[in-house]
């Protein structure tokens, strides 16, 4: 069992040594374009399913109420927490609506969304980006394989490779946490900035 163990932790170790070699640049200039959006008084819109749905409610509540210092919240919100919107459009239209159709409602031109998925694959998190792309947002997606169809409509996609589902939210989680933390010090430190 224990070699098992340490199996995993190795195995997400060396996916997230890989995505930095060969993606820090890309997560650099998401860092930048969120902290552009945010200064400017526009939002971040967040969204995904099941675990990718808790992590955009992970990094909201991060940029709402506070990371590792107290600073003034940061306008965000996730796309995945009122029930009665989810199962409405679910229901009247379809799965595939559900961000799309909360995006034309809540999203505006300057703002950005992120939408996450682990497969890349997820339609309703693709229709939420070509929608928010539509409209003049920011639009990030959070993946996996570099050949995911959700790349075609982001400004900015991260893409993490080599592991299972897990491993990759485990990455995802890091990245979350890295841009709100470098975004804290860019907008209330800085002089920390790099």
């Amino acid at each position: 069992m224990r070699d098992q163990i340490l199996d995993i932790f190795y195995q997400s170790a060396r996916i997230k040594e890989k995505f930095l070699a060969e993606h820090a640049q890309v997560l650099e200039d998401v860092v930048r374009a969120i902290a552009e959006v945010l200064s400017r008084g526009n939002k971040i819109v967040l969204f995904g399913n099941g675990g990718s749905a808790a992590d955009a409610q992970h990094i909201a509540a991060e940029f709402v109420n506070r990371y590792l210092t107290d600073r003034p919240p940061l306008a965000a919100l996730a796309l995945t927490t009122d029930t009665s919107i989810l199962t409405a459009v679910a229901n009247d239209f379809s799965y595939e609506e559900i961000f799309e159709k909360q995006i034309r409602a809540l999203g505006k031109r300057g703002d950005a969304a992120l939408g996450i998925s682990t497969s890349g694959k997820s339609r309703n998190v693709i229709k939420g980006l070509e929608t928010a792309r539509e409209l003049g947002l920011v639009v990030i997606g959070l993946g996996g394989p570099a050949d995911s169809p959700m790349k075609q409509p982001c400004h900015h996609f991260i893409c993490v490779e080599g592991g299972p589902t897990p491993r990759i939210q485990e990455v995802h989680l890091l990245i979350a946490h890295t841009v709100v933390e470098m975004v804290d010090r860019m907008l209330f430190r800085p002089g920390t900035q790099h």
